[in-house]
């Protein structure tokens, strides 16, 4: 499913995951059990997520998804660096002070 409307809610794209999650389980031939044995995570939770009924998860759950099905290091791409803006330079390539006015 690819998302091209900006007003998804947060419980369909957890119901997303939830769904992929478990493609990728199967993929690498993983049991619930197992996934609860390595994550900590009840057998309950993981049949509420991988059946679209979960719509809420901490940020911590979805990392040890991740971390199980060998995509752990793409967490980063969620919200990536942003590139220094070569404005932040002054000509001579030292970088710019931030000045800070005084409250009055």
């Amino acid at each position: 499913m690819i998302f091209t409307n900006r007003s998804i809610s947060p419980g369909e794209i957890i119901r997303t995951f939830g769904r992929r999650f478990r493609e990728y389980r199967m993929t690498l031939d993983l049991t619930r059990q197992q996934v609860a044995d390595q994550t900590c995570l009840s057998m309950t939770t993981l049949y509420k997520l991988e059946t679209g009924q979960m719509t809420d998860m901490s940020m911590q759950t979805m990392l040890k998804l991740l971390r199980v099905v060998g995509l752990y290091e793409n967490w980063d791409k969620l919200l990536p660096e942003i590139p220094e803006s070569p404005y932040l330079y002054k000509p001579d390539m030292t970088k710019r002070q931030r000045i800070r006015h005084k409250k009055t």
